[in-house]
């Protein structure tokens, strides 16, 4: 079993109306469930994967330091080091990435555990209907 952090905006309050009768109802993101634990993509493609994300100083930051080390390390530290970086990026990935939710103002709402990404989305739709119901 795996678990699944969720990220959604916090839904508005029953009295709330967006505006006039007639207007449409303002966009809500929808939430974002993020799997919990070590990121072999992120260990494998590195730098690669934050830009992806749209993690762009993790991204920019990995690459310094992998470069510093090619040129600052002697050859028989500097795959240690290589590795190192990139078991670093991989333990550290998803909690980046939650970080930029959370900033993006969609932060934990809860927790889903499930086999897979399917059937989390189902539990969420099991626990918290009021986050489902604002998907697409």
């Amino acid at each position: 079993m795996k678990l699944y952090t969720v990220h959604a905006a916090p839904p508005p309050p029953a009295s709330w109306s967006a505006g006039p009768e007639g207007w449409p109802e303002p966009k809500v993101r929808p939430p974002v469930l993020v799997p919990e634990g070590f990121s072999l993509a992120a260990t494998i493609l590195g730098p690669f994967w934050f830009a992806w994300n749209r993690l762009w100083w993790e991204a920019l930051g990995l690459l310094l330091l992998i470069v510093a080390a090619a040129f600052l390390l002697p050859e028989p530290i500097l795959s240690a080091a290589t590795v190192a970086l990139h078991l670093l990026a991989g333990f550290e990935a998803r909690d980046r990435l939650r970080a930029r939710l959370a900033r993006l103002g969609l932060p934990e709402q809860g927790v889903v555990v499930a086999d897979s990404l399917d059937t989390a989305w189902f539990r969420l739709g099991q626990q918290r209907p009021d986050l489902v119901r604002t998907l697409p």
